[in-house]
C-alpha cells in the first residue's frame, strides 16, 4: 500500500451515504462568503504562467516536449491566496487536459488532489506494452491524462464533470459550477459518453464477477484494460453514495519511515468509527491520506476489490487480471480467451 497528501486535522462532513472525513478546516471568511453570498460560480481560474515543458521543470515532463502547460489558479473573490492550484497541458490546438491539481483548503473540490510523478511513470508503460487495438477504461479525467500522454484510445475522451466535487456552501450553485465547468474546458460530452459512464460506475459498484462483464461490454468485444487509482474511492462515493460508503481522514507523519506509527494511527480511527476497511496513498513524506470503506456491503464492490485495501487481495482477484501497479494506480486486464498481460 502506498501513503497520501493531506492536510492535519480533520473534520466530518456527512453527504447521505457518503461520510467524508477531510483533513484541515476552511477559512471562516471564506466559508460565510461562500454561504451567503448570490451569484454564478463562486470561483474562477486565474492564468499565472504557460509556455513548454521545459518552463516548469519540477513536473518532469521531459518526454512529453510538444506539450504546452499552463498554470491556473483557482481563486474565490474576497480572497487574497488561491484555493487551489492546477497544472493544464494541450498539444497543438486541442482542448487543454488537467495533468496535477492541489487543493490549498482541507475539503476537495473541483478535482482530487494528484501526484503528477506517478501518472509520469504510468504513462510510458502503458505506451511501450499496451497492444495497438487495445482501449483503456479509467474514469473520465484519468482517460484524457492517459490519451493525452500515451495516445492510446480510451473509451472516455471528454471532460465529464462527473462528481461535481464542491464544497458544502456551494452545493446551491451546482448548475452555475457545472456551466462554468464546461465553459472553460471546452469539451462537452455526448449523451452516449455519459450513458457509458454511468454504466462504468455500474460496473465498480457490482460485485466482481458482474462489474466485469459490464466492463468487458463497454469495450465493444476489443481488448480492453481498465486503469483505477486508490482517489477513484473518493469520487465513486460522491457521485454514487447509496452504493459505497467512502470516508477519509488525512494524517500527518513525521516520514516515510514512520510506517508503525501511521499504522497505528490509521486503525485506531478505523476501529473507533466501526468503518470496515481501509488503504492509504502518499502525496508527500510526511502527509498521507487514508480511504476507508464504511459497511460490509462497499467492501464487496469491484473497485474495492480492485483496490489494495485491507479487506481485498488483488493478486489473487478472479474477474480481471492485474498486469501492473505504479503508486495508486493499478492496471487490470479484462480477460479474454486467451488473456495477455503488460510487463510489470
Amino acid at each position: 500500500m502506498e501513503a497520501a497528501l493531506t492536510r492535519p486535522g480533520s473534520r466530518v462532513l456527512p453527504l447521505l451515504g457518503l461520510v467524508l472525513v477531510a483533513g484541515g478546516l476552511f477559512l471562516l471568511g471564506w466559508v460565510a462568503f461562500l454561504w451567503f453570498d448570490p451569484g454564478p460560480a463562486p470561483y474562477h481560474y486565474r492564468l499565472v504562467e504557460e509556455g513548454g515543458v521545459d518552463k516548469f521543470p519540477k513536473l518532469e515532463l521531459g518526454p512529453w516536449s510538444d506539450l504546452s502547460i499552463s498554470k491556473q489558479e483557482v481563486h474565490v473573490e474576497g480572497m487574497e491566496e488561491p484555493v487551489a492550484s492546477a497544472y493544464l497541458a494541450r498539444r497543438g490546438n486541442t482542448k487543454p487536459v488537467m495533468l496535477a491539481w492541489e487543493n490549498h483548503v482541507g475539503e476537495p473540490m473541483v478535482f482530487v488532489d494528484s501526484k503528477l510523478s506517478e501518472l509520469s511513470i504510468l504513462a510510458p508503460v502503458i505506451a511501450k506494452n499496451m497492444p495497438k487495438d487495445a482501449t483503456i477504461l479509467a474514469w473520465w479525467d484519468t482517460s484524457r491524462q492517459i490519451q493525452m500522454l500515451t495516445g492510446v484510445e480510451t473509451v472516455f475522451t471528454s471532460h465529464l464533470s462527473e462528481p461535481l466535487i464542491t464544497p458544502m456552501p456551494w452545493r446551491s450553485r451546482a448548475e452555475a459550477i457545472a456551466k462554468y465547468e464546461r465553459d472553460f474546458w471546452g469539451s462537452a460530452p455526448s449523451e452516449e459518453e455519459k450513458r457509458k459512464f454511468q454504466r462504468f460506475a455500474d460496473a465498480l459498484l457490482a460485485e466482481p464477477t458482474e462489474g466485469a462483464a459490464i466492463l468487458r461490454e463497454l469495450t465493444g468485444g476489443r481488448e480492453g484494460y481498465v486503469v483505477v487509482h486508490i482517489s477513484d474511492l473518493y469520487k465513486l462515493g460522491m457521485m454514487r453514495p447509496d452504493g459505497i460508503g467512502v470516508a477519509y481522514k488525512d494524517f500527518t507523519v513525521k516520514g516515510s519511515g514512520d510506517v508503525h506509527g501511521l499504522n497505528v494511527m490509521v486503525k485506531r480511527w478505523q476501529a473507533d468509527n466501526k468503518f470496515t476497511s481501509h488503504t492509504v496513498h502518499g502525496l508527500s513524506e510526511t502527509n498521507v491520506r487514508a480511504y476507508f470503506l464504511t459497511d460490509d456491503k462497499s467492501v464487496k464492490t469491484l473497485l474495492a476489490q480492485m483496490l489494495p485495501m485491507t479487506t481485498s487481495l488483488i493478486l489473487e482477484l478472479k474477474p480481471l487480471q492485474m498486469v501492473y501497479k505504479e503508486g495508486g494506480y493499478l492496471v487490470y486486464k479484462i480477460p479474454s480467451a486467451q488473456p495477455a498481460s503488460m510487463s510489470n
